[in-house]
């Protein structure tokens, strides 16, 4: 079959569960990211915000995420 040689079915079987396993981390991730937009909108509606979002992003003064010691 297709050139393969007597070893067509387990690479045939590998391929396969290679791309099963595949599919179910891609549904699991869009699964999971609809759940974690969820669960932000949820946090944001009770008035929970990100820090970044009430400081500043972190980007804006890379210093101020070391203490004084850790320089």
């Amino acid at each position: 079959m297709f050139g393969l040689g007597p070893h067509y079915g387990f690479i045939f079987a590998s391929y396969a569960i290679v791309a099963f396993v595949l599919a179910g981390m891609i549904v699991w991730i869009a699964w999971d990211g609809r759940t974690q937009r969820r669960l932000l909108a949820e946090l944001e509606a009770q008035g929970v915000t990100r820090r970044s979002k009430r400081h500043g992003s972190a980007s804006a003064d890379p210093d101020a995420v070391f203490s004084g010691s850790d320089k």
